[in-house]
This record gives C-alpha cells, structure tokens and sequence, in this order.
C-alpha cells in the first residue's frame, strides 16, 4: 500500500507537470517560459520537477512527444472514418485536412512546429517524428507504392519531403492573417503537389469536386 500510495502521488505530480507545460508553451513558447513558472503553475517543487524529467528540457520533450502522438491519433481517426480503408487518395486528401486543422491550434503551431525542431535539434525531432507524423506519412506512401497507386520512390526521402511540405503548410495557416482562406490554399496546394505522386487521376478530382469557396476562396 504504500508504495501504490507514492506511486499514485508520482503520477498525480507528473500529469500536473505536464498540463502546465503544455499550456505554458503553447501560450509563451519554450524561451519565454522558466522553470520556476513551470513548477509554480503545477503546485510542486523544483526538486519535483528534476527528480521526474531532469530539467525544463526534459518536461518540453515530454509533452511534445504527448502532444505528437495526440494529433497523429486524430488524423488516424480521420482516416478510419473513410468508408473505403483501401482507397489511399482520400487517406491522403482526409490526413492533410485534419493536420491543417489541428496546425491552427496555439499548442500546435508554438510546441511542435515552431519550437519542436529547436529544442531537440534536427535529428531528435525528426527521430520523435518517425514515431508520429513521419511514420504515418512513410506508411502511407509504402502502400500506396504496393497497390500501385504511387510513383516508385525512395520512400523514406519522399516521406521527409512531403512532411517539410505539411510542415510548411501548417504554419503558414497557424500564422495567417485569413487562417481559413490560406487552409483552403495550402490544402489545394499540397493535393496538387501530391497529384504528381498518388496516382493523379485520384487526387486531381478531389480538388477539383471541391466547392469553389474551399479551392480558390477569391472565388467565394
């Protein structure tokens, strides 16, 4: 009982920890944001803090890596919903949709976009990334190469490149003045850039059976 008792205090410690982490830097930025707030935040100690993940550094890489597989598993939702589980095009179509919409989320435009890659460096980030993003879009693209549905690649070098792409894409709308005009935009944009690569037929009429207001919103 009373190791279940510390057990349970540990856990109670860390998940304050970890909620006032992922409001801080969501609203700060890693930079902005001191241990001692931290701490403060959670109603713990210091000594809390370090005994549990080392420094602020440690807590970031924490609830990034929480915050990762949060977003992941609800583009993976996305694309569960789809009526055809085969149909890889429209995985695609649904996985850059939802991404668009969860990039305009503070915590995921200031954690993960913006502050992901400095704090743990490029190849940390892009190692947490495999785990994630980058190891669904690397699944993606590995069926579609064995349904036949996409151009024959090197597939771990495309996957990186089309996250940048996504990347790239999500800031720009998380940072825009007209967030959902430049949603429609970039989403256009990124099914145009994919058409080249998921058979083109397939993604090409997905923009173009979409309405006028979400693919050119100076139409609207």
């Amino acid at each position: 009982m009373p190791r279940r008792s510390q057990e349970d205090r540990s856990r109670t410690t860390r998940t304050a920890l970890e909620q006032a982490g992922r409001r801080l830097f969501a609203e700060r930025g890693y930079t902005n944001v001191s241990a001692e707030e931290l701490v403060s935040e959670a109603g713990v100690t210091r000594g809390a803090l370090h005994h549990h993940y080392g420094d602020k550094r440690g807590l970031f890489v924490v609830v990034l890596e929480q915050l990762e597989a949060d977003n992941t598993a609800e583009i993976e939702r996305a694309m569960a919903a789809l009526p055809d589980q085969n149909d890889l095009p429209a995985a695609m179509v649904a996985g850059i949709s939802t991404f668009l919409d969860i990039s305009i989320r503070a915590e995921t435009a200031r954690i993960a976009m913006a502050d992901g890659m400095t704090v743990l460096g490029w190849a940390g980030w892009r190692e947490m990334e495999s785990r994630h993003g980058l190891g669904m879009i690397t699944d993606l693209f590995e069926r579609a190469v064995a349904a036949g549905t996409a151009v024959t690649a090197p597939v771990r070098v495309l996957a990186h490149l089309v996250l940048s792409a996504v990347t790239e894409a999500g800031m720009l709308v998380a940072n825009a003045e007209d967030p959902a005009a430049t949603q429609a935009e970039a989403e256009q944009c990124l099914l145009l850039m994919l058409g080249g690569l998921i058979s083109p037929p397939s993604l090409r009429h997905r923009v173009d059976d979409r309405p006028a207001s979400a693919v050119d919103p100076g139409t609207a």
